[in-house]
């Protein structure tokens, strides 16, 4: 189910770009406006989903946010929330106003899943396979091929 829900991701993601890179090159809506907007449509939807899920409806739920410790909270709030959510999306955002998605997206979400891999080992003692490294080269050449003019 991980993997769907990774593929669906990745979809939605595709597409919802392409669309956000549609309206930027207009030049009616600046980038951080486009994000502002993006951010306060999603959180109701999440938030609804959140507490779906916090009351049974879906399968997700390990325990309720109100029993997080602080550091797992401050890992949230910092890691989740400010690089990765308000740092990440404006400066994604801040590209896309600037450059064709089509090279873009592959670097922005390109390197997400190689520092991902990297951290992951370094800091939570994920194993660094043969086939993780091998993964990372391909990564890293793909970006340079569609990214290379």
């Amino acid at each position: 189910m991980a993997y769907l829900f990774a593929i669906l991701a990745g979809l939605c993601w595709g597409v919802g770009e392409v669309f956000t890179r549609a309206v930027l090159r207009t030049h009616e809506v600046t980038a951080l406006a486009a994000i502002a907007i993006r951010t306060t449509v999603a959180l109701p939807i999440l938030w609804g989903v959140w507490a779906a899920a916090r009351y049974g409806f879906a399968h997700e739920v390990h325990g309720p946010l109100e029993r997080a410790s602080t550091g797992t909270t401050w890992k949230l709030v910092l890691g989740s929330g400010v690089v990765a959510g308000a740092a990440g999306m404006a400066f994604f955002y801040l590209a896309l106003g600037l450059a064709d998605v089509s090279r873009v997206k592959p670097i922005a979400f390109g390197l997400a899943p190689a520092t991902a891999v990297v951290l992951g080992w370094l800091l939570l003692g994920e194993a660094l396979t043969v086939g993780k490294v091998a993964g990372l080269v391909l990564i890293v050449a793909g970006i340079v091929l569609i990214t290379v003019r």
